[in-house]
């Protein structure tokens, strides 16, 4: 298995080569820049823990909303919704949360991933008895539809018996890949990921707990961009890609040659994106040089603020003149800075 391993992602060494070089060169760009400000950072984590929460349960049939995720956190009860949803929710949300704030704390480790897993599932009632432990039963991956039916059967996986070896040379062989560079920190995650997504080695909550030991990775290898820029959701906007390139790829894995080059490639667009999409934060940041004195205080009091603001909010709080707060909100919305919801009197704002 181990040998598989190295020969798969040697083969898409150079295919990846151009895009692993883009991705590194905005990643250096992002770790060097000092654009982002303490107070817009806490707001832009706090944004993609909610997008990635919401989009990560919703790929696997959940129903919540990114407001629904956001009023969660807030502790406003959601009545109307199965309570599944909502504790699949509050588990992802924490454990994403935990592994932002301290990625070094989580070595990647069979324990590390079985502590994961109990803790993505612990508010779960259906799943208390199987909560870290690897599955002991035959389990397949479907392709879900909107209403959390599977609609077609992507591939067979690991059997139980076999999963703990799986497990555990996949999760060495990566361990001391790392530590020896043998390839470049992105293949290794990308192979780790596939290779974990295949074995399935849980009862439920795979593909769920895929994306947060990604996120983890991530960090752990310095693209800390994925902290505020939501892989979840980029995955989510290509779901049916997402998934053909997983079936693409493991639907070779036990043959004489296996391929993986279809789900690498995903998997790195997905990235290369996220990166597209942390530069822009800075350059958007850069941006507020070219705001007015009345604008820029308007921006700060978004900033402060949680959720919507109305322009008569506006106005009570900065004491700024009512057709100046205008030409500032349009100034806002032209640069991106905010967007617009409503119209009329309902009109209200809130910060991107």
């Amino acid at each position: 298995m181990k040998n598989t391993f190295f020969t798969r992602i040697q083969q898409t060494v150079q295919p990846c080569h151009a895009i692993l070089l883009d991705i590194d060169k905005k990643t250096y760009q992002w770790n060097q820049q000092e654009a982002l400000g303490k107070q817009q950072i806490v707001r832009l984590k706090k944004s993609a823990l909610i997008t990635s929460t919401g989009a990560s349960t919703r790929i696997e049939g959940a129903s919540l909303s990114d407001t629904d995720v956001e009023k969660l956190l807030r502790g406003v009860s959601i009545d109307q919704f199965k309570d599944r949803d909502v504790h699949e929710v509050q588990g992802y949300i924490e454990l994403l949360n935990h592994s932002f704030e301290d990625p070094k704390s989580f070595p990647l480790t069979e324990s590390t991933i079985k502590f994961f897993h109990k803790n993505l599932l612990q508010y779960v009632e259906k799943d208390q008895e199987h909560l870290g432990k690897y599955k002991q039963k035959d389990n397949t991956v479907a392709m879900i539809d909107g209403s959390g039916k599977p609609i077609e059967i992507i591939f067979e996986t690991t059997s139980p018996w076999q999963t703990p070896i799986e497990m555990q040379e996949l999760v060495e062989w990566t361990q001391s890949s790392f530590l020896e560079k043998t390839f470049h920190p992105l293949l290794l995650i990308g192979n780790f990921i596939v290779e974990l997504l295949h074995i399935h080695p849980f009862t439920d909550g795979n593909g769920r707990l895929s994306r947060i030991l990604t996120n983890l990775l991530l960090m752990q290898q310095q693209y800390f961009f994925v902290q505020l820029v939501s892989h979840e959701h980029l995955i989510e906007k290509r779901k049916v890609d997402y998934y053909l390139s997983l079936r693409n790829s493991q639907k070779t894995f036990r043959g004489s040659n296996p391929e993986l080059q279809h789900w690498m490639m995903f998997f790195l667009h997905i990235v290369n994106e996220q990166a597209d999409l942390a530069m822009n934060l800075i350059s958007k940041d850069q941006l507020k040089t070219q705001l007015s004195p009345a604008a820029q205080k308007i921006l700060d009091f978004f900033d402060s603020t949680q959720g919507e603001i109305t322009p008569k909010q506006i106005q009570a709080h900065t004491q700024i003149p009512r057709p100046t707060i205008n030409q500032a909100l349009n100034k806002l919305l032209r640069l991106g800075m905010i967007s617009r919801l409503g119209q009329g009197r309902a009109t209200r704002y809130r910060r991107v």
